[in-house]
């Protein structure tokens, strides 16, 4: 029989779990920190941090010696209060302590960076403090990754050797831990008693590794697709019915505000390749922002809730400094009051349908009242008894609303929708626009709805704003902007697809370059008159159509050179005045319904097109900064602003 002093279990087991506790503790308050710092010298710090794990144990403990020891600065600092570390067994904690934070440092801020950032921001914009962000959001959705840290660091601790015994030395039941049992017994030849220790070890370790395991396998799984019983409900609410909702889709039924409901912004911010420099006001009607992608409409969103911070200028919301340049006032995300919906909903999975929603609520309710608004907000967003749900379990539709009904639970001043729809099928696009439509009519705040979708922001907004590379080009009442562009920028990213250049012929005529036509004009023209346009769908063939008009000009022989064919509308690709010489040989995009294509095939060609005057597009030369207004007499104004200019004060 072996005869064991079994004090080493106890010794190893007892700094393991000190160090291991203690490891986790400041493991993820450094990764925290690192997590969330931008300052110069993160390489270094970062591999301050990480030293122990590549430096040999030898070296650990021969600085942990000099810090500790009699002559060290720690050590005489701890001989002024009459105590000592060295050859005892907080000597094994420190040295366990020290070689496992490594380890827990590194999987804990790994873990972190794995976190879709958008969560940590939505909950900030619900109001949540850095505290909250912390231990509600960001530790409960890195905890697979944080396990796996304690796990690491309690394997290292258990484990350590070369550091504990320089620090703590090798004394029997005070600091021999079993990794120095089996050195002292390996050395002295007792080779049985060091196997013997070695297979306790093992035990030790396999057994908290297993009992881990099966812990986190018995955890109810949050995200399921649900079983195929599930589904089925859940796809049917999709279903909305516009009638139930109440929806009439006139601008006219947005109400006007009983305060007065104002964001002024008016900012500067340099992004890789171009300057984002944007000054607009805009009141309670829900403001759209078109443009290509990477014109900056998201960075407007982001400054605006503070998630990026402008160089240079100020944003007020109803008379409440967010930002001003000049006075030094930046305030932080929670005190902003903005509901933001993110392109990827951003709810957080570790909650359910109805903790979601509640995390915006104000501070104080109790639980009653909690409850019942959250049934509010569901209903509101036809989603009533989904709140034991998970986000996981729910469609894309679905996660949507609960989104947009967790942003307007928090009360915002402001409510800003980023690309809202852009992941949803054509039908449920439809179907949220209309809920979307009816929650903007109850909303009393300021509204901004970034889209790229030129008829989805016609149908929502009843103003709009089209930024191109950082600038804002045209802005003013929807029908202004697309009915009067005044640039072909502008055209080009309101859908108008056929251009040509022009030359002047006489104060109402030019001459279609790219088209090899004459055309009278409708509208004076301007003197910097680059290009003409007209829209697809504005094109018409006098044999065909009956209108009655008081022009009876631009109309001219075209040949069809190919089609193009969706389910309800065929695009006509027409060259004008002779017959094409190749599929790539056309003039102008005609877009028809199919009904009226059906009296067209059989025609035969050339057919009459006629470019009507007054639907014909002046567009000017220059690149400023376009604002449509209709003046009390409904006359349309326009208002330039050359970018070139000093920038207001």
């Amino acid at each position: 029989m072996i005869s064991l002093d079994l004090s080493p279990i106890w010794i190893s087991l007892k700094t393991a779990l000190t160090a291991t506790a203690i490891a986790f503790l400041f493991g993820a308050i450094a990764a925290r920190w690192m997590f969330k710092y931008r300052g110069v010298g993160k390489g270094f710090i970062d591999g301050l941090l990480t030293s122990p794990l590549v430096l040999p144990p030898t070296v650990v403990g021969f600085v942990l010696l000099l810090l500790l020891g009699k002559h060290g600065p720690i050590g005489r600092l701890l001989e002024v209060f009459n105590l000592t570390v060295i050859f005892t067994w907080y000597a094994t904690v420190i040295a366990s302590v020290v070689v496992a934070f490594p380890l827990m440092y590194k999987t804990a801020l790994g873990a972190f960076k794995q976190i879709d950032t958008n969560l940590l921001a939505s909950a900030r914009t619900l109001g949540a403090s850095e505290e909250r962000v912390f231990w509600q959001i960001l530790l409960p959705l890195a905890k697979p990754g944080l396990i796996a840290g304690v796990l690491l660091a309690f394997a290292r601790a258990l484990g350590e050797f070369g550091a504990t015994l320089m620090l703590a030395g090798s004394i029997p039941g005070k600091t021999q831990t079993i990794p120095i049992a089996i050195f002292f017994a390996a050395e002295s030849g007792a080779m049985d008693q060091a196997l013997a220790w070695v297979c306790v070890i093992l035990v030790l370790s396999l057994g908290i590794m297993i009992s881990v395991n099966s812990w986190s396998d018995g955890q109810p799984k949050r995200k399921s697709t649900g079983a195929i019983h599930q589904r089925q409900p859940l796809l049917l609410r999709e279903h909305l019915n516009p009638h139930e909702l109440g929806l009439t889709w006139d601008t006219s039924n947005y109400p006007v505000p009983e305060s007065e409901i104002e964001l002024i912004v008016d900012i500067q911010k340099q992004l890789p390749g171009f300057l984002l420099d944007v000054s607009f006001h805009t009141d309670g009607l829900p403001l759209g922002l078109l443009g290509a992608s990477g014109a900056g409409k998201s960075m407007i969103l982001r400054c605006i809730t503070g998630l990026e911070t402008p160089d240079h200028g100020r944003i007020i919301l109803n008379g409440r400094v967010l930002f001003d340049s000049r006075q030094g006032i930046n305030l932080p995300i929670r005190e902003r009051r903005v509901g933001y919906l993110f392109q990827n909903y951003a709810l957080f999975p570790h909650l359910t349908v109805a903790q979601n929603i509640a995390f915006g609520l104000p501070k104080g309710l109790s639980s009653s009242a909690t409850r019942a608004r959250v049934e509010k907000h569901l209903i509101s967003v036809q989603l009533q008894g989904l709140g034991d749900r998970y986000p996981g379990e729910l469609s894309g539709g679905q996660q949507q609303r609960i989104a947009l009904a967790r942003a307007l639970a928090s009360e915002p001043e402001i409510l800003l929708l980023d690309e809202p729809f852009s992941a949803l099928d054509t039908y449920l696009r439809d179907q949220l626009e209309k809920l979307l439509r009816t929650s903007l009519i109850r909303y009393p705040g300021v509204t901004l709805f970034v889209t790229h979708n030129l008829e989805e922001a016609y149908r929502v907004c009843p103003n709009l704003l089209i930024l191109e590379g950082g600038q804002i080009i045209a802005q003013g009442p929807k029908k202004a902007v697309f009915d009067h562009p005044q640039s072909f920028r502008v055209a080009q990213l309101t859908g108008c697809k056929n251009f040509s250049r022009v030359s002047r012929v006489a104060p109402r005529k030019i001459t279609a370059i790219d088209w090899g036509c004459t055309l009278d004009v409708f509208d004076p023209i301007p003197p910097n008159l680059a290009h003409v346009g007209i829209r697809a769908h504005q094109l018409t063939f006098p044999d065909i159509e009956r209108f009655s008009t008081l022009y009876n000009t631009n109309i001219f022989p075209c040949w069809l050179t190919t089609i193009s064919e969706t389910q309800h509308r065929m695009t006509l690709y027409l060259k004008l005045n002779c017959a094409p010489t190749s599929p790539y040989d056309y003039h102008l995009q005609v877009e028809v319904f199919k009904d009226k294509w059906q009296h067209l095939k059989d025609r035969p060609l050339p057919w009459r097109v006629q470019l009507h005057p007054q639907r014909l597009l002046l567009l000017q030369n220059s690149s400023g900064h376009q604002s449509l207004e209709y003046s009390s007499s409904n006359s349309l104004q326009l208002t330039s602003e050359d970018p070139s200019k000093p920038k207001r004060s």
